[in-house]
């Protein structure tokens, strides 16, 4: 009898280990998703697709700049990229989950051909850190990338 009982408690836990293993797989499966329409919307050349990956009041802090909050600032980050190369291509490199978080690594390429640009080829990569609200919105995304390596071809230096 205890032998048939260790054995049930072996099966039940190996099934909920299956279940949380397909579970990680489904969500990280939808996380992928994710960044491939993310990477979709900000290739789409309309900074609200962009701003709509966000939660209402979601944030977004490039490089220790001063965040843009709430969808229209981050539609006006978007834009400003847009307008500044509208050529610009970015590309998903991964996506990684770490933690309760996942991490976004791009590249982007483009010609700072808008108003006022340099004419300058630019191909610089990057990383967002996401963190994710209940509804699977990016609640707070910090990024980052080599400031110095992208005003050296930005000026052409």
């Amino acid at each position: 009898m205890q032998r048939s009982l260790i054995k049930h408690q072996f099966i039940g836990a190996f099934i909920l280990i299956l279940i949380g293993c397909e579970s990680q797989k489904s969500k990280h499966y939808r996380m992928l998703e994710f960044g491939k329409d993310y990477t979709a919307a900000w290739n789409s050349g309309d900074p609200y697709k962009m701003a709509s990956f966000y939660a209402e009041d979601g944030t977004l802090t490039v490089n220790n700049g001063t965040p843009a909050i709430g969808r229209e600032q981050l539609a006006e980050t978007a834009r400003s990229y847009m307008e500044a190369f509208p050529d610009m291509h970015l590309t998903m490199d991964s996506l990684v989950a770490d933690r309760n978080t996942y991490r976004y690594h791009w590249t982007f390429t483009g010609t700072n051909s808008g108003t006022g640009g340099t004419g300058n080829k630019v191909n610089f990569s990057g990383f967002e850190r996401w963190t994710m609200n209940d509804e699977g919105l990016v609640q707070k995304s910090i990024g980052t990338y080599d400031d110095d390596e992208y005003s050296k071809q930005l000026n052409g230096n």
